[in-house]
C-alpha cells in the first residue's frame, strides 16, 4: 500500500476540497495522510477513511506562523515513513520539497490557487517578492503536478514549462431535497477574503430586496463588519462563521441565489475556479458570478449563472433583481443547475485524481 502525505496549512475540520482528494484514494487502496494546524478555536477532528495529523503552532499569522509552522511540518515530516509527498500551494512546498529529496520519494505540487496572483500577495511587495521567489526555486522541480482550472495550468506551463494535470474542485453528487422549502437570502459560502469584492456587495444590498448570509470567515472579516455598519445594513446581513460541510449544504439547499463575484485584481481572481461555483450548481441555486474564462466554459456548456462584467454595486443588484422577480429565467437557470449536477461532479472528476497518483507511481 503506498503511502502518500499531504501538506496544508488551514483548519483540517473546514477543508471539503482536501476531504474529498484524501477519502478517494484511501477508498482506492493508498494509505493517506492529511497535516494541517490546530488553532485553539479547532474542533475535535471526526474519524475519515484517512488519517490526520494537526500540528499546533504558538504564531497564527504573518511570517512568524509561516516560518513556526513550515519548521515543525519538516521535523515531523522527517520521521514518517512515505511513499511520496503532495504540497497544497505554496505556504507548504518548502518543507515538501527538501523532504522529498532527502527520502528520494516522488512529490507532487496541488495548485489549489495561483499563490503569488492572490491580492493579499500581488499587492504587497514583500510578501510578493519572498513567495514569487520560493515558486521560482520551487515550482520548476515539481515535474507533477495539478491545479484545479485548465487556465491556471497554462499560466504555470507559461512560467515553468510544466505540464500539470487539471482536477477542479467539483462538489460530490449527493440527493438534493428539493422538498426542503426555500427562503429569500442570498448566500456567500467561502474565504472571507481580499478580492471577493465585498466592498461591492455590501452596499448593493440597500438595493435588493433580501438578506444575506455569509458562511466562511478570513482575514477581511474585519472590514466586512465595518462595511455592514458604514452602509446600515445589519438587518440584511448574517454572519454564520465557519460551518461543517454538512452545516452548508443544509443552508445552501434553503436559499434562492448564490454569490460568486470577485474582483478583477490579482491574475488568481481571474483564472480561478472555485469549489463554490460547483456547491452552488449542486444545491440547485442560480448564481451570480463573474465574466471570468472559466466561468464562460461551463455557463456555455449549462447556463446556470449570470455572469457580471465588473462588481459595481449597481450593475450587482440589477443581476440579483432580475433572478429575483424574472420567475422565468430562475426557473431555467436552475433547472440547468439539475442537470449540470449530473455532469459535474466530483464522482466523475475523482477519475483524472485516481489516474494522476496512479501515474506517479508507474514512472
Amino acid at each position: 500500500m503506498k503511502r502518500i502525505f499531504f501538506t496544508v496549512t488551514n483548519d483540517l475540520t473546514y477543508d471539503q476540497r482536501m476531504q474529498r482528494i484524501c477519502t478517494s484514494l484511501a477508498e482506492n487502496g493508498y494509505s493517506i495522510t492529511l497535516v494541517g494546524r490546530k488553532l485553539p478555536s479547532s474542533l475535535p477532528l471526526k474519524d475519515e477513511k484517512f488519517h490526520q495529523k494537526r500540528i499546533v503552532c504558538f504564531f497564527t499569522r504573518g511570517k512568524l506562523f509561516y516560518t513556526e509552522y513550515n519548521t515543525r511540518l519538516f521535523f515531523f515530516l522527517l520521521f514518517q515513513k512515505m511513499d511520496a509527498i503532495c504540497a497544497i500551494d505554496l505556504d507548504t512546498i518548502l518543507p515538501c520539497f527538501y523532504i522529498s529529496k532527502w527520502k528520494r520519494v516522488p512529490r507532487v505540487y496541488d495548485a489549489h490557487e495561483l499563490f503569488t496572483g492572490l491580492k493579499e500577495v500581488a499587492t504587497r511587495p514583500r510578501i510578493k517578492k519572498f513567495w514569487t521567489r520560493v515558486e521560482k526555486k520551487t515550482v520548476p522541480r515539481f515535474r507533477l503536478g495539478y491545479t484545479v482550472s485548465e487556465s491556471i495550468a497554462e499560466e504555470f506551463s507559461r512560467r515553468y514549462g510544466v505540464n500539470y494535470s487539471v482536477i477542479r474542485n467539483m462538489t460530490r453528487l449527493r440527493e438534493l431535497n428539493e422538498t426542503v422549502p426555500k427562503e429569500k437570502f442570498l448566500i456567500y459560502q467561502g474565504a472571507v477574503n481580499e478580492a471577493r469584492a465585498f466592498e461591492h456587495l455590501v452596499p448593493a444590498l440597500k438595493s435588493i430586496n433580501a438578506r444575506l448570509v455569509i458562511c466562511g470567515d478570513g482575514n477581511f472579516m474585519p472590514q466586512l463588519k465595518e462595511l455592514i455598519k458604514e452602509n446600515k445594513v445589519e438587518d440584511k446581513v448574517e454572519l454564520k462563521g465557519m460551518l461543517s460541510p454538512d452545516e452548508l449544504w443544509a443552508i445552501a439547499q434553503k436559499a434562492t441565489i448564490g454569490m460568486g463575484v470577485a474582483e478583477n485584481t490579482g491574475i488568481n481572481q481571474y483564472l480561478a475556479l472555485p469549489n463554490k461555483f460547483f456547491d452552488y450548481i449542486h444545491a440547485g441555486l442560480p448564481q451570480i458570478a463573474m465574466n471570468f474564462p472559466e466561468y464562460q466554459k461551463i455557463n456555455r456548456q449549462f447556463e446556470v449563472a449570470i455572469l457580471l462584467d465588473d462588481t459595481n454595486p449597481e450593475r450587482i443588484a440589477e443581476a440579483v433583481n432580475n433572478l429575483l422577480l424574472n420567475t422565468v429565467l430562475y426557473q431555467r437557470l436552475r433547472q440547468n443547475c439539475l442537470q449540470a449536477r449530473l455532469i459535474l461532479n466530483w464522482q466523475q472528476e475523482e477519475k483524472r485524481l485516481l489516474d494522476f497518483y496512479q501515474s506517479v507511481f508507474n514512472q
